[in-house]
């Protein structure tokens, strides 16, 4: 498993309720709350994002409430994996739930810049900045948790068994 795309960088302490304002949660329905996605640090953020582009952050991402939004907005936008520095615990297990990738590499974090092209392999956890030429290591998930990003999230991991 693998994704390539464009990087959006944004920096420490991303809370969840700047990933998807609060405003925005009178509805449940992905589509429509993933409009808003970013919308307070970065407006042009739901215009731009591809399939497969990557969100590189600081420490802590995705702190704040226990939104389970949050990661499932990021994922409906097309983004196909966050690196960070670090994330708040409870975004971090969201995200698996969701079957968002995420992946913590400090180095990377800290190197890779806005536009950079990337290339991430989920199997090894190898990180490839293909503007610079420069690789990362990440620790890859164990083959459970990528099976449960492969299928699509935890519930649907549980049903295919």
């Amino acid at each position: 498993m693998e994704t390539r795309g464009k990087v959006f960088k944004y920096p420490d302490n991303v809370d969840t309720d700047v990933i998807i304002p609060a405003r925005y949660l009178n509805t449940s329905d992905p589509q429509e709350l993933a409009k808003h996605c970013m919308e307070d640090i970065d407006q042009d953020f739901v215009d731009q994002v591809q399939k497969g582009d990557i969100m590189v952050a600081g420490w802590n991402f995705g702190c704040g409430s226990s939104r389970e939004h949050a990661p499932l907005v990021i994922k409906t936008c097309g983004t196909g994996c966050v690196i960070a520095k670090s994330f708040a615990r409870i975004f971090y297990r969201n995200a698996i739930n969701i079957g968002l990738p995420i992946l913590e590499c400090p180095d990377a974090a800290e190197e890779i810049a806005a536009g950079d092209e990337v290339k991430v392999d989920f199997n090894t956890g190898i990180i490839e900045d293909l503007t610079t030429g420069k690789q990362y290591q990440a620790q890859p998930f164990p083959p459970f948790i990528q099976n449960i990003i492969k299928k699509g999230g935890l519930l649907a991991a549980l049903r295919e068994g």
